[in-house]
């Protein structure tokens, strides 16, 4: 089965190339759009990632979108033409430059050491320029084509970071149930997708911790593609939920991207493993579900991090073999001395985060409001 998919995905791939040139040829590649990606790093380091793209003429999501309408916006997500070879200009506020290159499909990642930051636009994040600076022929270079990378860069004040989940943890996926998944991830936007109830407020308490100053980072660890970054984002913001980096992947078969990719297991523990390397001396919280794999990737991060996490949280998805594994893991994580909780919903996570100082206690009134709230808005 696994040689099938690659030679089918090696053919795609191939039309694809040939496809991508017809339209280079015919001038049919513009206008193109540089799409940054929410990153992070230290005072001495910045990671920036991006993609050079044609524009896929994509609005903002409004409740009154039809099924069809999100239909075809998810779509023109996943036919995007990449353009491979281009040069951008990733300019810092010292006045350093930097070229990188554009692979095959369309990425661009640079790490970066500032001799000087710039002013954080807001709160934790650090604008980084992006400029186009070159296309590969037949290409017109469109004049002026730039934009803004952010980057999160933690205070040495923040007293811990959040490493979260997204589906079936902040939005409502389903993805146990591989039909009602591909109803909700086809046919509904930003606006149209639920997060579970009282997450926000929840999140919004961890981000201030004990010392109220809106310090504490988060950094999203998904297995959803690159090509659903733009709706993940909006969602955030849409229901005023802390941003942070989006650490998605890659998305498709072939034996390229095979090479390329890793499971939903290493991809999300890659990831962790390069957010606490990346600050050595904070902890953090860990929060998840029990649909997939988060309490075996979790048991992993404490025993390759010892001492490093606070606690985690998963969150039931109502499958009883899945909640028995996660208690299983949790009574194994009682001898690092880490609290793994099996919780219901979101105001049993910050009743235990108030218990051991996470949070004020004062907070979770707000969480039951906002719970209740979500509740009603849901059923009605």
């Amino acid at each position: 089965m696994n040689s099938l998919l690659n030679k089918l995905g090696d053919f795609a791939e191939r039309a694809d190339d040939l496809i991508l040139r017809a339209r280079q040829r015919l001038g049919l590649l513009q206008p193109l759009q540089i799409v940054t990606y929410r990153s992070y790093g230290t005072a001495g380091r910045l990671y920036v990632k991006g993609r050079l793209l044609t524009d896929k003429g994509l609005g903002e999501a409004a409740d009154t979108d039809s099924r069809w309408h999100n239909l075809v916006d998810m779509y023109r997500r996943f036919e995007s033409n990449e353009i491979a070879g281009a040069q951008l200009l990733i300019r810092l506020a010292d006045g350093s430059e930097q070229l990188v290159v554009t692979d095959e499909e369309g990425y661009f990642t640079l790490n970066l050491e500032p001799a000087a930051l710039p002013a954080p636009v807001d709160f934790l994040w650090y604008p980084v320029e992006v400029r186009l600076h070159s296309v590969p022929a037949p290409l017109p270079l469109p004049v002026g084509l730039s934009t803004m990378a952010p980057v999160l860069i933690p205070p040495p004040d923040a007293e811990y970071g959040i490493i979260s989940d997204l589906d079936d943890t902040v939005i409502q996926t389903s993805a146990t149930d591989l039909l009602r998944m591909a109803r909700t991830v086809l046919l509904r936007n930003a606006r149209s997708r639920l997060p579970f109830k009282g997450v926000a407020e929840f999140y919004r308490a961890l981000q201030l911790g004990r010392s109220g100053k809106r310090n504490n980072p988060f950094f999203y660890v998904s297995s959803s593609p690159w090509n659903l970054y733009d709706l993940l984002e909006d969602f955030l913001e849409l229901n005023q939920i802390p941003p942070g980096p989006l650490l998605l992947r890659d998305f498709g078969i072939g034996a390229r991207k095979a090479n390329s990719t890793s499971s939903h297991h290493d991809h999300k523990l890659r990831e962790i493993d390069n957010v606490l390397l990346t600050y050595p001396l904070l902890p953090f919280v860990l929060i998840g579900d029990s649909g997939q794999e988060d309490a075996n990737i979790y048991r992993e991060v404490v025993r390759r991090h010892p001492g490093r996490i606070l606690a985690i949280y998963i969150r039931d998805v109502l499958h009883p073999d899945r909640a028995a594994l996660v208690v299983k893991v949790s009574e194994e994580l009682r001898h690092d001395k880490v609290d793994m909780l099996l919780v219901q919903d979101t105001v049993q996570a910050a009743e235990h985060a108030a218990k051991n100082g996470l949070i004020f206690t004062e907070a979770i009134p707000a969480v039951e409001a906002e719970k209740h709230k979500d509740e009603t808005a849901q059923e009605a």
